[in-house]
């Protein structure tokens, strides 16, 4: 995990761009360096995570051209080798090296040739021109805005423009910036078709191709660990990575002292594929103590973004005392490929559809955002095997009637296609599902709705509410989000689309709380 910035003027000066940096420095702790170009200014913090010596810090340039790029490059170094064969030489045993040889070669087709998780900004020498670009999920941030000057700043985090900037939005993720506008390279939310495969051939591609993902992200010349809750996602990518590497992996669960409902559950699928396993217990005053923070950390007013934060962010800030570990692989993206509780209320096929090509566009600002920051935050590095490309294509690409939930089982497919593998116990393979802020304990939520309660009196809140035109809130939990948030991105509210809410207009959801405890199928997820 880095940090990148990158001015297009020149009327800031080195100590502004370093300060710029230095708003996010927990997500590049190791070294900082700044470059003038003739016609502005590139920033880079740095991680280190592959290619661990200075060699690999950044910029890197290639004549003229220089590049910053926040990102992991999955299968670079099949395609460094074919760079060599055209007469290029490399310095450093890092991934982005890579970029500007590509860039020489491809142009900006290179894009569409990446197969990773990446924000760049890449100055063009020749032609004295900035481009930009984020993957196609947007699993790393990346943000813009325009300065005093009229000059566009790109940054990591929104927090760095804060200030500099009069309006701060999220750059569209599968897009490149160039020449004045976003073009998009790269759209794997909305498929040109379905597939016609039938269900063995689905869940045997399911299979192959979620094991390629998790095998690629356990490249990494820092310490690896993974996050654990004892649901279905976080505990296939912890079993698969468990299996390919041959020896115990380091996981890690969080709960609340009184009632952690998802601490059992991650220790049983820990011992069975004989984990180190690590568990770390909080307290309300933990999580209230803690909510300044996380709302500083994340840049978001949603409700369910904060709720399914605070344990994360504690985990994270957990690990990060007690541990060596850098990169922290998790379970995120597979409820919007493969469904939610709420879901299961979809209407149709082509509706279950729709709402999921919705959420996957819309990722970077809600549970990718949140795996980010809250990893980030901490000095640590997010792989996300489910956002991995050819995953979340093909499974986009799916025919939606195999995918609604006709089984009475929610991701039938994805259970289906490891149920022969032994590679979980069946009763956390089949496990319902229960959401991650209620996991961690349903008093948490229940804890924060109270403390939310006692900060405002019934005219405060309304007060308060009639202050915000953008998406008001509407409880006095997600009153207190919004004035934290206000607090540190003033009249920002825009960056996030909406509150993540079940589709209202489905019968069964029109609710006023996000948690799937409100959902009358919600059943016995909890237990």
């Amino acid at each position: 995990m880095c940090v990148i910035v990158g001015f297009t003027s020149k009327s800031v000066s080195r100590e502004q761009v370093l300060a710029c940096l230095d708003r996010a420095c927990t997500r590049g702790p190791d070294l900082a360096r700044t470059e003038e170009t003739p016609s502005g200014w590139l920033g880079f913090r740095r991680l280190s995570i592959m290619g661990l010596d200075e060699r690999g810090m950044q910029p890197f340039a290639l004549g003229a051209d220089r590049v910053v790029c926040n990102g992991e490059l999955y299968g670079w170094r099949k395609q460094r080798a074919e760079l060599e064969a055209r007469g290029y030489t490399f310095r450093s045993g890092s991934d982005c090296e890579i970029l500007l040889p590509m860039y020489r070669e491809y142009g900006l087709d290179m894009f569409a040739r990446l197969d990773a998780e990446f924000a760049l900004i890449l100055y063009d020498g020749q032609a004295d021109e900035y481009i930009a670009a984020r993957d196609p999920i947007g699993i790393r941030p990346l943000f813009y805005g325009r300065g005093a000057d009229g000059g566009l700043i790109f940054a990591s985090e929104a927090k760095q423009l804060v200030g500099l900037c009069g309006e701060i939005l999220p750059f569209p993720p599968g897009h490149y910036y160039s020449r004045g506008r976003f073009v998009r390279y790269a759209d794997p939310a909305h498929p040109r078709a379905y597939r016609s495969d039938d269900v063995e051939t689905v869940c045997r591609n399911i299979h192959d191709k979620l094991i390629a993902a998790v095998e690629k992200r356990l490249d990494a010349d820092a310490p690896l660990g993974f996050l654990l809750s004892g649901g279905l996602d976080s505990s296939l990518v912890c079993a698969i990575a468990a299996r390919l590497l041959k020896r115990p992996i380091r996981t890690f669960a969080i709960g609340m002292d009184v009632d952690a409902i998802d601490l059992k559950y991650a220790r049983q699928a820990a011992d069975f594929i004989g984990a180190d396993h690590t568990e770390v217990i909080i307290s309300r005053d933990d999580v209230i103590g803690a909510l300044p923070e996380v709302a500083a950390a994340l840049g978001t007013w949603d409700i369910t973004t904060v709720r399914a934060s605070m344990g994360m962010y504690l985990c994270c800030k957990a690990i990060r005392a007690r541990t060596d570990i850098r990169v922290l692989l998790t379970g995120e993206i597979s409820d919007e490929l493969f469904g939610y509780k709420y879901t299961d209320f979809a209407p149709s096929p082509a509706a279950f559809q729709a709402e999921a090509e919705k959420r996957v566009e819309e990722l970077h600002m809600y549970d990718v955002l949140r795996a980010d920051r809250c990893i980030s935050v901490h000095s640590m590095e997010a792989r996300v095997p489910f956002g991995d490309l050819d995953f979340v294509e093909y499974v986009m690409s799916v025919d939606p009637a195999l995918k609604v939930n006709t089984y009475g089982k929610g991701k039938y497919l994805l259970r289906r296609a490891f149920e022969k593998d032994a590679l979980l116990p069946e009763d956390i393979l089949w496990r319902e599902k229960a959401a991650f802020s209620d996991a961690v304990g349903h008093s948490m939520v229940d804890d924060l709705k109270e403390y939310a309660g006692e900060q405002y009196s019934d005219a405060a809140f309304w007060k308060g509410c009639a202050r915000y035109r953008y998406r008001p809130p509407f409880t006095r939990e997600s009153l207190l989000y919004r004035d934290l948030f206000e607090r540190y991105y003033p009249g920002q509210a825009r960056m996030i689309r909406d509150f993540w809410m079940p589709n209202r207009a489905w019968e069964g959801c029109d609710v006023d709380d996000p948690s799937a405890r409100v959902l009358k199928n919600y059943g016995a997820s909890g237990f």
